[in-house]
């Protein structure tokens, strides 16, 4: 199923890109973000598993196990600190 990603702060920095389009067999969020490290290099480093990364999907905050929908705008991006 194809899907936008979208990356923002250090993720997007570490991918030197804000969006693309992708392709994907996942089921899950989880299961794209395992995808994604399996690119290797910089996808491992930006989103690796012993990293705090929040999720969204269609513009909504999820959990891994979150069912991956067709045609979805997944997000990445660290977590926010507001002061």
């Amino acid at each position: 199923m194809k899907i936008t990603l979208r990356y923002f702060a250090s993720v997007r920095e570490q991918l030197a890109q804000s969006q693309e389009q992708v392709d994907t067999s996942a089921t899950t969020l989880d299961g794209l973000r395992e995808e994604l490290i399996a690119r290797g290099e910089p996808y491992a480093q930006a989103l690796g598993l012993g990293k705090a990364i929040r999720m969204a999907m269609n513009q909504k905050v999820c959990d891994g196990d979150a069912a991956l929908l067709p045609d979805a705008e997944v997000a990445f991006f660290p977590p926010v600190t507001g002061g």
